[in-house]
């Protein structure tokens, strides 16, 4: 299946695995560009990113799965490297949706370190159980990404 990374380039796997901030760039109506910074992290062998029901992306990607993903260097070691991606975007947003967000932010921010028990929101860490009340009450959901295609320095 294209997109898992099982079946994906090694090298953009890799770079995958070590970076997870991005810019997402969806479609308007129009066909114009409307992009927003986001967090990215592999799970499961699947490329995910939060959202809520709310967000303009979310409407725009209901429209038209049809995404461009721009992953940045993570360190100034890096600054110049990127990954660009060309994806179709699913959005998982049933009952397992806050389970799912645990799922990957505790991804993205094992290199953190947040106290254990907890992940991080806003700057400050909540416990697990209210984190996952959290993701509930924002309706968060996730983006999946079934990436197409890929290009860049990296």
């Amino acid at each position: 299946m294209i997109g898992n990374l099982l079946t994906m380039d090694p090298k953009v796997a890799d770079y995958l695995t070590g970076h997870h901030a991005a810019a997402m760039i969806t479609l308007r109506p129009d066909g114009s560009p409307h992009a927003v910074r986001c967090g990215i992290a592999v799970v499961d062998g699947k490329l995910w990113s939060s959202g809520t029901a709310a967000r303009k992306r979310t409407g725009l990607v209901l429209r038209d799965p049809r995404c461009t993903l721009f992953v940045f260097g993570s360190s100034p070691d890096d600054s110049y490297s990127y990954l660009s991606l060309d994806t179709r975007v699913s959005i998982l947003d049933g009952p397992e949706a806050a389970d799912q967000n645990v799922a990957l932010f505790t991804v993205m921010q094992a290199g953190l370190n947040p106290p254990e028990g907890s992940l991080f929101w806003n700057g400050k860490p909540l416990p697990l159980e209210q984190f996952r009340q959290t993701m509930i009450a924002e309706e968060r959901l996730i983006y999946q990404f079934e990436i197409i295609g890929s290009y860049g320095m990296f």
